[in-house]
């Protein structure tokens, strides 16, 4: 099967050092994008500038917020399969080949996620603090969404299905967790697989301190109460059955 294009959106506010190191990576990859698309999400430091200097596509979005970021990136993305990364992901030289590889390879998948560690800890810590972490996470988020989540680290989806559900995304709530309320839009009817292979390096900084942990619990609460209210999670996971029947018979 063809092998399809791949943008990769990174959403950027006031990081220009971290995006700089992340520019350098995927500029030698073994498959090259067919672009790199930064969303300049009203930074006060050279992100910009950085971003083009890096090779990379820049799009303004002055809404403050990942989501309305995110989302600007999504939808100016040319390639067939849109990937997610963040500033501070550091990429292995295979990531953009796997990525274009297991969608050529599985016709029938919508999206895939996949996992980390954490670059900035000391050696001993990196991969066991991110194990617990993203295994959590995912398990976590399994339970309240019926499938598997979405990691904005590293993720893609097809850019097809990114157009059938751009406007049922929560883009103009800057308190939500974008990956999380994709993964809710998504819906158990779509597949989403967790790739291992697809491996970045992040940043702890977002776990550092009371405050910053609050925060990200908080915004998880307000990420699931939105979406519930949409659809439950008892009758996500029936919907889920429903489509594991169909596929059994």
């Amino acid at each position: 099967m063809s092998t399809p294009t791949v943008s990769v959106v990174i959403p950027v506010r006031d990081d220009a050092e971290a995006l700089r190191a992340c520019l350098r990576l995927l500029a030698v990859q073994t498959t090259p994008p067919l672009e790199v698309v930064v969303v300049d999400n009203g930074s006060s430091d050279d992100s910009a500038a950085v971003a083009r200097a890096g090779g990379a596509r820049v799009v303004p979005e002055p809404a403050v917020g990942i989501p309305s970021a995110a989302a600007t990136g999504y939808d100016a993305a040319r390639g067939e399969v849109i990937a997610r990364c963040d500033a501070d992901s550091r990429p292995g030289p295979e990531w953009v080949a796997t990525i274009a590889a297991t969608f050529a390879s599985r016709p029938g998948l919508d999206a895939v996620t996949g996992w980390g560690w954490f670059h900035d800890l000391p050696r001993g810590l990196r991969w066991p603090a991110a194990a617990a972490y993203l295994g959590t996470y995912y398990a976590s988020t399994h339970l309240a969404l019926g499938h598997t989540s979405l990691w904005g680290s590293s993720m893609a989806l097809r850019r097809s299905v990114w157009q059938a559900v751009r406007g049922e995304v929560h883009r103009d709530d800057p308190e939500l967790h974008d990956d999380l309320d994709l993964a809710f839009v998504l819906g158990p009817s779509r597949v989403v697989r967790l790739d291992p292979r697809l491996v970045v390096g992040v940043s702890a900084r977002s776990l550092r301190g009371a405050e910053q942990r609050r925060r990200r619990l908080d915004r998880a609460w307000r990420t699931l109460r939105v979406n519930w209210a949409v659809q439950p999670p008892w009758l996500r996971w029936q919907e889920r059955w429903r489509r594991i029947t169909r596929s059994a018979r």
